[in-house]
């Protein structure tokens, strides 16, 4: 995270979350909208970022936007408690909401099932308004470049249904990116474009950021640790938090299988099933875990509880 998480700012904040496929460019991409190289990027079979980071940039106005950069949350091969833990992470850091999803796709490659299998991931996890908050960015613009074509003459050339679909979810706002370019000129151009695109959601959604009640909740949960009754508050909802993943990651596993067995694929409904059954065994173990945590946190609240109102001094 940057230096200035805890200070408070006069100037008007906006936070962007950057979110996709490993290996599209998310990294890069931040760097290109923050005018610096602050997040680590390189071309990698395998993702480097590995936790949530947020950096913050100063524009040439006075707004302040915070730019989290994520790792391959919607990969196949992500862990259930991983995506758990880093989502809450990411929540956190955006504190006061998520001003726009900037999901990062790449012109070198096809939309592929796993980027489809994301997309219908992000609504399962955060409900169908995700997508008034959504932006495209397509990165790669320099093959485009060299090739004489457009964002448009890409998109308009065999683009695949599930794309099409996913550009009339956000209400067809996409940018296209060349995170390699040394014209700045180039740099400047393409960060205004995606800035507007920016504000325009903002402005759609009546300023208003996109936040989830129930993650909001478990933060002003943690923030008031010190108080018993809060303690009891935040195990509980703990406990509504596990219940919730459970149910989203079922419903997402789930869409899974009706996209495969929609389109008569059967070896994609068999690799379905198998990743369906190995993500339930994950996030069976996981729960497991995470309630035995949470009741021993209860066990040990109840002992101070316990301990307090017989006078004992709890020395922690």
């Amino acid at each position: 995270m940057g230096i200035y998480d805890d200070w408070e700012f006069a100037s008007p904040v906006r936070t962007v979350v950057l979110v996709g496929r490993t290996g599209n460019g998310k990294s890069a991409t931040c760097n290109s909208i923050l005018r610096r190289s602050s997040f680590k990027s390189m071309s990698s079979s395998a993702g480097v970022t590995s936790t949530c980071e947020l950096q913050r940039t100063v524009l040439e106005d006075g707004l302040i936007l915070n730019v989290i950069d994520t790792p391959g949350l919607f990969d196949f091969s992500a862990e259930p408690e991983f995506i758990g833990k880093e989502i809450v992470n990411c929540i956190n850091m955006a504190k006061d909401g998520i001003h726009a999803v900037l999901v990062v796709l790449s012109v070198r490659s096809r939309f592929s099932r796993e980027e489809e299998a994301a997309i219908e991931s992000l609504r399962e996890f955060f409900g169908s308004k995700i997508g008034d908050y959504m932006i495209l960015v397509f990165t790669g613009g320099d093959d485009l470049e060299e090739n004489d074509e457009s964002l448009d003459d890409y998109l308009g050339r065999d683009c695949p249904e599930p794309l099409k679909e996913t550009l009339r979810m956000c209400g067809n706002r996409c940018v296209l990116f060349d995170n390699r370019t040394k014209d700045e000129s180039k740099k400047a151009e393409q960060l205004m474009e995606l800035l507007s695109f920016v504000n325009a959601v903002v402005d759609n959604n009546g300023g208003k950021p996109y936040t989830d009640d129930l993650f909001f909740e478990l933060k002003a949960g943690a923030l008031k640790l010190r108080d018993q009754t809060a303690v009891t508050l935040y195990i509980e909802l703990g406990f509504a938090f596990v219940d919730n993943v459970i149910c989203r990651l079922s419903r997402s596993s789930g869409r899974l299988l009706i996209m495969a067995d929609r389109k008569e694929e059967q070896a994609a409904r068999l690799k379905a099933e198998s990743m369906a059954q190995a993500a339930q065994k994950e996030s069976d173990d996981e729960i497991r875990k995470l309630r035995e945590h949470l009741e021993r946190a209860h066990r040990e609240n109840e002992e101070f509880r316990k301990q307090a109102e017989s006078g004992k001094c709890v020395i922690l």
